[in-house]
């Protein structure tokens, strides 16, 4: 608000020194606002030429690795693959060489129990011999009694005593004794010739089954190295396809974690982009809402200026008129002083006050 007092004369010279602060203030402020569109300018400038970041290529390197990386996993698929048809190759062949072992285990088998068998036979042996010399130990016992009887029989013999008994004749007892011993000779010898031929059999069918075919048994030799072989060669490529397959799932891991790592630092660079970007529409938001200020100073400053125009006019009317009662009045006037306080609100609230002095004569 603006208070004026009756001399106009003053009151203009009071405007005239209120625009032309105004004028300043406003000069002041258009070159600091030229300034920060400058640095503005500058630091636009700056950001995209300076600091421009290209991610054409960060992104023809990740659409490479990825590429790379779906070639890896073809290729970690087709190495899996052959792993496992490597692993049924080798369980065949240990089904196979499971198989044989437990055919030459048999076989060996069948060997032991042939030998048990030949032991058996040999203790069997051992028992008829030790049999047969027993009967011969009986048979000169038997031979040696007899040989004592008829020793006794001719001592009685020599009393000459005639007993006539009314009989049969007596059969002569060496016949009956060499009968006998003919009798069991000849079952010892029947039974020896028997044990004899059974023995020879038993010994023959236990050395054909004992004695193996030397063709057959070089042959699962040969078929038994030859699997071994194989094995052992399967074994160490599937050692290589393992030892590839860890090489290349340790590369996977290494390339995930570099593109890992540039992603980071993209997001970062896009975080701090951000930040600024943010940061800008900060001081645009400030530059608006100044410039929203300036433009409220400008209108009152019209207005202002308006009203100086005004007085201008209705100045130059009575110009004259007011110089004459002035010169005839000039004697008697009193001096009085008055003050003019203004205001300059912004959105209702008081920026800046002001306090000018208007002397004046009464």
């Amino acid at each position: 608000s603006i208070f004026l007092g009756g001399n106009e004369k003053q009151t203009m010279q009071n405007l005239n020194d209120r625009l032309a602060a105004y004028l300043d203030k406003v000069r002041s402020l258009e070159a600091a606002n030229a300034q920060l569109e400058n640095c503005i300018l500058e630091w636009h400038k700056t950001k995209s030429h300076g600091k421009r970041h290209d991610f054409n290529q960060y992104e023809q390197n990740v659409t490479d690795m990825q590429r790379q990386i779906e070639d890896g996993k073809i290729t970690n698929a087709s190495i899996l693959l052959q792993i496992d048809n490597a692993n049924m190759a080798s369980e065949d062949f240990r089904l196979k060489y499971e198989a044989e072992k437990s055919r030459r285990q048999g076989v060996q088998l069948d060997v032991e129990n042939l030998r048990k068998e030949l032991d058996g036979l040999t203790i069997v042996t051992t028992d008829l011999e030790m049999e047969i010399e027993g009967l011969r130990e009986e048979h000169i016992l038997r031979r040696k009694d007899h040989e004592e009887d008829m020793e006794a029989n001719r001592s009685s013999q020599d009393f000459k005593v005639n007993v006539k008994v009314n009989a049969a004749p007596p059969e002569d007892l060496a016949k009956i004794l060499a009968k006998i011993r003919e009798d069991y000779e000849a079952v010892i010898e029947k039974n020896r010739q028997s044990l004899d031929s059974w023995y020879k059999e038993q010994s023959t069918a236990t050395s054909l089954a004992a004695t193996p075919n030397p063709e057959q048994t070089q042959h699962n030799e040969n078929e038994i190295k030859d699997l071994t072989r194989t094995l052992q060669s399967l074994d160490i490529e599937l050692q290589a396809q393992m030892s590839k397959k860890h090489m290349l799932e340790d590369t996977l891991a290494d390339t995930r974690n570099h593109y890992a790592v540039a992603l980071q630092n993209m997001q970062q660079i896009i975080s701090k982009c951000e930040e600024e970007l943010s940061q800008v529409r900060h001081d645009i938001k400030q530059q608006n809402n100044q410039y929203k200020v300036l433009l409220g100073i400008k209108t009152r400053l019209e207005k202002e200026i308006s009203t100086y125009r005004l007085l201008l006019e209705g100045n130059a009317d009575g110009t004259a008129r007011k110089s004459e009662s002035k010169t005839k009045e000039r004697a008697g006037l009193t001096n009085r002083k008055i003050k003019a306080i203004v205001h300059d609100s912004v959105n209702g609230q008081v920026v800046s006050s002001t306090i000018n002095e208007i002397h004046q004569q009464a």
